[in-house]
């Protein structure tokens, strides 16, 4: 079935459809991990957004019931060069096609997303719509220029968790898949703010040791610090930071208090929270071969990110200082606060998909709420 991808500025696209039937419109940004697609699809923070994998083929591996990082798929639209319906992987239990069906996700495949991935690159992210059933451009046009800009939209509510839960699963082990533990051999408490949380973030904590509560993003402060944890956990989430007020607020009260570890949106947030400002990036980074220096070490580890807006250093200077910073476009990946234990990071050290580099950012956090539990 004929599908056709129409940008805002008017570039179009004609390929083939996949997945589910109609229109589908978001932001649309590029993404150049060469594998875990799964992983992709089932990260919240593409929420409002259609995702372009510069990898030629998609589909090789299918889809298992363990490689999912979230209750669902919140992304808008699926964008690739050549999709494969024949899958093989010991592990998988149905296509790629099928599973975006079940979930009402609308793709296209069979364009040149080489060419797609230098526009982008060239004239920034920009709303796009996929249709399988309106293939006139005046009329397309019409219907992604009424669309909402990414700036100023608050998404994080959207992918929130409900209510509190306890999460006590560790990361996968092969033959044994993903080991619960007992929450008496973990040995600190944390908080976790929901914004479109990970579940590979959440194992990571728990094999750092960490008892975890996550909360919604809306959840009060006098509440959390009832718990007494011995952290706050920020994750990350979708949309621009700005407009989320209400978890800006909900940080400030934690500053000072308890030690704070933020990721990705939680990491605009806080620098945000911190007296900051966020601006959004031309296409932002999106991937897991992105070269990052730790300015703490002077090691420059490959890592997994997936954002569109950066934190402005200079807006926190006096308070915070560069603790990690991106190689290719030498934008902000880390701050750390000068003399509170807080800090956080714009990539992701929980990978999925992506390198390992990174995971010792759990430990950090750990030797942080170590050194104020010893001092208490």
């Amino acid at each position: 079935m004929k599908a056709v991808l129409a940008l805002a500025d008017g570039r179009i696209f004609t390929g083939k459809s996949f997945g589910a039937t109609g229109e589908a419109g978001g932001e649309v940004v590029f993404n150049t991990a060469m594998s875990g697609y799964q992983e992709v699809l089932t990260d919240p923070s593409y929420k409002g957004q259609m995702v372009t994998m510069t990898y030629t083929q998609i589909g090789n591996t299918g889809i298992n019931p363990e490689d999912i990082e979230s209750r669902g798929l919140f992304l808008s639209g699926f964008i690739v060069k050549e999709y494969q319906d024949c899958y093989s992987n010991w592990r998988a239990t149905m296509s790629l096609d099928a599973y975006l069906k079940e979930n009402s996700i609308v793709a296209i495949h069979g364009i040149d997303t080489r060419a797609l991935t230098r526009h982008l690159r060239d004239h920034g992210a920009q709303n796009g719509i996929i249709s399988t059933v309106d293939f006139d451009p005046a009329s397309l046009l019409r219907k992604v220029r009424a669309q909402p800009s990414m700036a100023g939209l608050d998404l994080a509510s959207g992918v929130s968790c409900e209510k509190p839960y306890q999460w006590n699963e560790g990361t996968w082990q092969l033959g044994s898949g993903y080991p619960q533990v007992d929450s008496s051999q973990l040995k600190y408490k944390v908080v976790a703010y929901d914004f479109g949380i990970k579940y590979n973030i959440l194992r990571c904590l728990v094999d750092a040791g960490c008892d975890v509560t996550v909360v919604p993003a809306t959840f009060p402060a006098a509440d959390a610090l009832a718990m007494n944890p011995d952290g706050i956990f920020l994750s990350n989430g979708p949309g621009d930071p700005e407009p989320v007020l209400a978890a800006q607020e909900i940080i400030r009260s934690f500053v000072g208090k308890k030690p704070i570890f933020g990721i990705c949106l939680g990491h605009q947030l806080m620098g945000l929270a911190l007296g900051g400002r966020t601006m959004k990036l031309p296409f932002g980074n999106h991937g897991s071969n992105l070269p990052v220096v730790d300015h703490a070490t002077g090691k420059v580890e490959i890592t997994a990110q997936n954002h569109g807006f950066c934190v402005d250093l200079d807006s926190v200077a006096e308070i915070c200082e560069l603790a990690h910073e991106n190689l290719n476009d030498q934008t902000v990946e880390g701050i750390r606060h000068k003399t509170l234990p807080i800090f956080s990071v714009q990539h992701h050290p929980e990978a999925s998909p992506g390198p390992h580099d990174s995971q010792y950012l759990f430990a950090r956090f750990v030797e942080l709420m170590e050194k104020v539990r010893s001092v208490a």
